[in-house]
């Protein structure tokens, strides 16, 4: 009889074993833990490397795009009390100041920062993880300057020469992420007092003819003379850009009509976080989706979806990201603190300036 109940105990011990499944993710066999991730629009990566997740966890991704970085973060802060995700990605070190501001995340450390370089580590209590980043530079139109005999531009200072009036297109820093990133390298290089501050210099830009669009796609495709109709030689883009013109080329192409200005002091690097949201009911399966954006897997196919550099400093690179992206050595540097302290009226001072 005491046999018997031994063998009844280790029975009932091993269905209970069964029953409890993982520590993240839905049952094996049952139905999949769902966990939604609210990102920017730009935001990309492989179905396939989705789908391996989903397979080892037993989960299902949605995915919820909700515009760009700084609608998405509106949006996750106006909806605290009710969380619409369960993470967030795509803040980015603009917005870095306002998003710890609104104490909105979770705290998580995944082993995994030991590969991130500490200049990308912006977060020390940890509540956003960096994933990727990439630098907003001046692109320009190779064969246009060799036609025109022309040397490009080298410095910010160098369009606001006579020369290249009537050559440049921006985005405007109150509706696009790289607009803002192009408006705190001025700010970075010009400052805001003395002499000659950033508001001189785009007063001297509008002098020259700078062109204003709303969005770097419109900026990009529309009015660069490299990538549409436009005749714009000089486009705010990112250092990047250059080898999405070789990866989407119809027909091929040996390399890219364009290229980077990546001078010290003039690009701004632009890094990206993930955190998870204040209030899911999926804190372990969603740590466990952090670990898995900042895996070699996740982060080696970054690159030629996001035409961005992973934050893992053991990821390998594609070549020809590698062969036509020049990374800056001495990106131009404004505190996340500064940023978030002065971004409306830096944003306000410049309409005055280039738009009234």
């Amino acid at each position: 009889m005491r046999r018997l109940q031994v063998i009844v105990i280790l029975i009932f011990s091993a269905v209970l074993l069964i029953g409890c499944g993982g520590e993240e993710g839905g049952e094996p066999g049952g139905e999949p833990e769902q966990l939604t991730l609210i990102t920017h629009d730009s935001f990309a990566i492989s179905e396939a490397v989705l789908a391996e997740f989903e397979a080892e966890h037993n989960a299902e991704i949605v995915l919820l795009p909700s515009g760009d970085a700084g609608a998405v973060l509106n949006q996750a802060i106006l909806t605290e009390d009710n969380p619409l995700a369960d993470l967030l990605y795509g803040v980015d070190n603009t917005f870095l100041g306002r998003a710890l501001e609104a104490d909105i995340f979770e705290s998580y450390e995944p082993a995994a920062l030991d590969s991130v370089p500490d200049g990308l580590e912006l977060d020390e209590s940890h509540r956003l993880t960096p994933v990727n980043y990439g630098d907003v530079c001046l692109n320009y139109d190779k064969n246009w300057f060799a036609e025109q005999g022309l040397e490009p531009p080298q410095q910010l200072a160098a369009l606001t020469d006579p020369a290249y009036e009537g050559l440049t297109v921006v985005e405007n820093p109150a509706t696009s992420s790289p607009g803002l990133a192009f408006l705190l390298a001025t700010i970075g290089v010009f400052g805001t007092e003395g002499e000659y501050t950033y508001r001189d210099y785009w007063a001297d830009l509008r002098a020259n003819d700078v062109l204003v669009t709303d969005g770097w796609e419109d900026a990009y495709y529309g009015q660069f003379s490299a990538a549409g109709e436009g005749d714009r030689p000089i486009v705010v883009s990112y250092a990047s850009s250059p080898p999405a013109e070789v990866v989407f080329a119809d027909p091929p192409i040996e390399e890219p009509p364009t290229a980077a200005v990546t001078a010290p002091n003039t690009c701004f690097r632009q890094i990206e976080f993930v955190g998870i949201l204040k209030g899911t009911e999926h804190q372990e399966l969603a740590e466990a989706f952090i670990d898995f954006m900042l895996s070699e897997q996740f982060q080696e196919d970054i690159p030629l979806n996001m035409f961005v550099f992973p934050a893992n400093s053991e990821a390998a690179l594609p070549e020809v990201f590698t062969q036509w992206t020049s990374v800056p050595e001495a990106p131009v540097v404004v505190d996340a603190a500064e940023i978030e302290s002065n971004r409306a009226a830096w944003i306000e001072a410049w309409t005055e300036v280039v738009l009234r």
